[in-house]
């Protein structure tokens, strides 16, 4: 990989960091990210551009850090149902916008 791919990479994750601070909400963020994250891998992108985005962007934009809060939260107070509930709610809603993502992008094209 060239030394330009991980400027790229480190200005896309610095893109993504400041965007995810701006917006503020886990769920929010979450949503969005699992949608765009199913409409690029539905395209054929480069190699670079697919490390870009997905390795670059992505990963800090949607990490999973506000998510696991959120659920250690609920779980500290000993609400298994409550926890059990919103983990796979995250989960299949953020699957299913994904899929939503990729068949939209596929739609498009």
């Amino acid at each position: 990989m060239k030394i330009n791919n991980f400027i790229y990479i480190l200005l896309a994750a610095y893109f993504a960091t400041f965007l995810r601070i701006t917006i503020n909400n886990n769920f929010f963020v979450s949503i969005i990210g699992s949608f765009l994250v199913g409409f690029f891998i539905s395209r054929r992108l480069s190699d670079s551009t697919e490390k870009i985005l997905l390795s670059g962007f992505f990963s800090c934009f949607t990490s999973f850090s506000g998510f696991i809060n959120f659920l250690y939260t609920i779980l500290n107070q000993g609400d298994w149902i409550k926890f059990i509930f919103f983990f796979n709610l995250i989960i299949i809603v953020n699957l299913f916008t994904m899929v939503f993502g990729f068949w939209i992008s596929r739609k498009i094209t």
